[in-house]
C-alpha cells in the first residue's frame, strides 16, 4: 500500500489527476451557488411572504442544517462505500432541491426543501475535499486543496452575476430554476470524468480492487501494480469511534470547534449582506452586487492563502487570516453611505473570512488518514457547519432586539478570533497522514 501511494505522492500528477481536481473545483463551485441562492433570494421572499427578520434568518438556515447532517452522515458513508458514488448521488439531491425550491408556497415548505438541498452540499463538500486530498500528489496537496475550496466563491461570484441579472428580468424563484439546471448537467460529466480514490481502494479493498487501481494507473501514466501490499493492521478503520480515539481526539475536537466559531462570521457576511444593503436603501439587483464582490474578496483570499502554504506554514497563516477578518467584519459593521464603500469593505471582510475558510479545509485535509479522511472532513464541517446555521439566526435574533448594524457585527466578528485561539491549541506541526 506505502509503495503505490509513495509513488503517487512523488510523481508529477497525469492529465486524469488534474482532470478530476478541475471538476472537484467546479462542484465545489456549484455549492457556492446552491447556498448562496438562498442569500440572492432572500429580498424578493421578504417582499412577497411578508416575512420578518427574524423568520428570513431561519430560512436563510436550514440548508446549513442540512449540510451539517449530510456533513457528518454522508462523508463517513464515503468512508464505506467510495467517494464517487457518494458525490453522484449528491448532486442528484441538489438538482432535485434546487427544482423543488422553484414550487415553494410558504416559509415552511421552503425551509424544508432547502433542508433536503443541504444535505446533499454538505455531503459533497466532505467528498471533494477527501477527493482532492487524495488525488493530489504530496508537493501540491495544499495548493489543490485550497484552489477547489476556492471554487466555491467563484460559483457565487459567477452565481450572482446571473442571479442579479435574472432579478431585474423576472423573480427570485428563476434563480432556484437556473441552479437545478446547472446542477443536473453536472452529472453526466462526472459519471464519465470522476474517478474513484486510488486510497480509498486501497485502504477498503473491494472485490476486483487490483484490477480498478492498475485501470486508473493506467489512466495516470503510471505501471501497473503486481499485486495488493498487505493491509496494515494498525490502521485506522473507518468509524466515528476513530476519530475521537487516542490520537485523534484532540484534532477532531480543535478543528471542528474553530471551524465552528469561525464559521459564524463568514456566514453572517454571506447571508445577511444583500437583505442589509436593502435595507439601506439600495435596490436588491444593487444588493446582489455587494454580495459578488464580497465573493470576489473572498476568491482573492482562497488564491493568496493557497500560494503562500507553498512557502509558509498553514496553519499560522490560518491564524492571521481568523485574526484579520474579525477586524474587518467589526469595521464592516460601521457603515458606509455608498454601494462603492459597501463594496470595498465587503470585499476585505470575504478576502479574509474566506481565505481562513480554504485554509481550514487545507488542514483538514491534512489531519486525517485516508480511512477516515472524507468522516473527519465531514464531522469538522457537519458539526462547524452547525456555526453557519447559528450565525445568521443568532444575527437575526439581535437585529429583533434592537441591536444596530455595529454592535450585531462586532458579536458575529468575535467568532473569528476564538476560532484563531482554538488553532494556537493544536499540536504543532500537525503531521500529513496518508
Amino acid at each position: 500500500m506505502t509503495d503505490i501511494r509513495h509513488r503517487l505522492d512523488e510523481a508529477p500528477m497525469g492529465r486524469l489527476q488534474i482532470a478530476a481536481i478541475i471538476l472537484c473545483i467546479l462542484l465545489n463551485a456549484l455549492d457556492g451557488f446552491d447556498v448562496l441562492a438562498i442569500s440572492f433570494a432572500s429580498p424578493g421572499i421578504a417582499a412577497e411572504w411578508g416575512i420578518d427578520r427574524a423568520a428570513l434568518g431561519l430560512v436563510l438556515s436550514m440548508e446549513l442544517i442540512g449540510m451539517a447532517i449530510g456533513s457528518v452522515l454522508l462523508g463517513n458513508l464515503a468512508d464505506r462505500i467510495g467517494r464517487r458514488p457518494t458525490i453522484l448521488g449528491c448532486l442528484v439531491v441538489m438538482a432535485a432541491g434546487m427544482a423543488g425550491a422553484t414550487q415553494a408556497w410558504d416559509v415552511v415548505s421552503l425551509s424544508l426543501i432547502r433542508l433536503l438541498t443541504g444535505l446533499g452540499i454538505g455531503g459533497m463538500l466532505a467528498c471533494t475535499n477527501a477527493m482532492v486530498a487524495e488525488l493530489s500528489n504530496a508537493r501540491s496537496r495544499s495548493l489543490a486543496v485550497a484552489i477547489m475550496a476556492a471554487g466555491y466563491p467563484v460559483g457565487a461570484i459567477l452565481g450572482g452575476s446571473v442571479a442579479s441579472h435574472l432579478l431585474v428580468a423576472g423573480d427570485w424563484r428563476d434563480i432556484f430554476l437556473f441552479g437545478g439546471g446547472v446542477t443536473a448537467l453536472f452529472l453526466p460529466v462526472s459519471l464519465w470524468l470522476l474517478p474513484e480514490s486510488i486510497g480509498f481502494l486501497l485502504q477498503k479493498r473491494p472485490k476486483g480492487a487490483l484490477a480498478r487501481i492498475n485501470r486508473l494507473l493506467a489512466r495516470m501514466g503510471h505501471a501497473p501494480a503486481d499485486a495488493l501490499p498487505a493491509p496494515d493492521p494498525t490502521a485506522t478503520k473507518p468509524s466515528f469511534a476513530a476519530l475521537f480515539a487516542p490520537g485523534l481526539a484532540r484534532t477532531t475536537i480543535l478543528l471542528t470547534l474553530a471551524y465552528f466559531c469561525h464559521i459564524m462570521t463568514f456566514y453572517f457576511i454571506l447571508k445577511w449582506v444583500p437583505k442589509i444593503v436593502v435595507d439601506m436603501g439600495f435596490a436588491p439587483s444593487a444588493a446582489g452586487g455587494v454580495l459578488v464582490w464580497a465573493n470576489v474578496g473572498g476568491l482573492a483570499g482562497a488564491l493568496l492563502l493557497g500560494a503562500l502554504s507553498w512557502r509558509l506554514p498553514l496553519r499560522a497563516l490560518v491564524m492571521l487570516a481568523m485574526v484579520a477578518s474579525t477586524v474587518m467584519v467589526t469595521l464592516f459593521g460601521q457603515g458606509q453611505t455608498t454601494l462603492a464603500g459597501l463594496s470595498l469593505i465587503a470585499a476585505c471582510a470575504g478576502f479574509f473570512t474566506n481565505g481562513a475558510v480554504v485554509g481550514l479545509y487545507a488542514l483538514v485535509a491534512h489531519s486525517f488518514p485516508t480511512a477516515v479522511r472524507a468522516g473527519g472532513t465531514g464531522i469538522v464541517i457537519g458539526i462547524g457547519r452547525g456555526g453557519a446555521a447559528l450565525g445568521p439566526i443568532l444575527a437575526g435574533f439581535l437585529f429583533t432586539l434592537d441591536f444596530g448594524l455595529p454592535a450585531v457585527a462586532l458579536v458575529m466578528a468575535l467568532g473569528s478570533l476564538v476560532g484563531a485561539t482554538l488553532l494556537a491549541m493544536l499540536r504543532h506541526p500537525i503531521k500529513i497522514r496518508l
